[in-house]
């Protein structure tokens, strides 16, 4: 059994689709971090950076209980126990692996900020607002380029690096990006691809009526990305 520490954001809907594809036994551990759920002592102890997602395998290695967090090596875990969307022959497995540490690295980090002065910063912040938004349309650029010559971000065939990158591109990370998908045709064609998959659909879909963006209450903020956040 996985127990999966979750909320619905994009980092939570990579685990919880490839939680779908893999068809591994799971269960849903609730964390909501709007109400500070993330700093739980016992979820801490699962995710030391506090926070969302998180794994523990009640049969993990030598049949024991292992934990896991970081979305990016949870997708790796769950691949590897699965045998699923990761190749065996290694140079399809590094093309896996170079397209994964780009969403890890750089989709993530710059689309997260460009969600934050675009939809959470309590402040109007126009520089910021640029800086992201620009080099989250140079991002696409490269994903839009990958694309034009490849199905999948790794090649012919879908794999965890779509998982991935995936959830930074739906309609409604769009919307709070300020994206014209249509600007980017190919990486519009594999985003509506990839959504059409009835994992990723079960995926996306779990929990989202908890999930609430923009304008957040103080306590929210703080717990989100305030005072209690950077506290120890």
């Amino acid at each position: 059994m996985i127990n999966h520490y979750y909320w619905p954001t994009p980092n939570g809907h990579k685990t919880a689709i490839m939680l779908e594809e893999t068809e591994l036994e799971h269960e849903v551990v609730t964390v909501n971090i709007r109400e500070g759920g993330q700093f739980d002592p016992a979820f801490i102890a699962i995710s030391p950076n506090n926070r969302i997602p998180a794994i523990v395998d009640t049969n993990g290695p030598q049949g024991k209980p292992f934990s896991v967090f970081e979305s990016g090596a949870i997708l790796l875990y769950l691949a590897e126990k699965s045998g699923k969307l990761w190749p065996q022959n290694m140079v399809e497995r590094y093309d896996v692996m170079q397209w994964l540490m780009f969403q890890m690295g750089n989709v993530g980090p710059i689309f997260g900020q460009n969600g934050y002065f675009q939809g959470y910063c309590p402040e109007d912040v126009p520089l910021a607002k640029q800086r992201y938004h620009d080099m989250c349309q140079q991002l696409y650029g490269v994903l839009d380029r990958r694309l034009s010559v490849s199905e999948y971000l790794a090649g012919p065939a879908y794999s965890i690096a779509d998982v991935a990158t995936f959830p930074w591109t739906m309609p409604k990370q769009r919307e709070m990006h300020d994206i014209d998908i249509e600007q980017y045709p190919n990486a519009r064609r594999w985003s509506d691809t990839v959504a059409a998959r009835p994992a990723v659909e079960r995926g996306t879909s779990l929990m989202v009526a908890d999930l609430k963006v923009g304008s957040p209450s103080e306590e929210t903020y703080n717990n989100m990305f305030g005072a209690r956040q950077f506290g120890p």
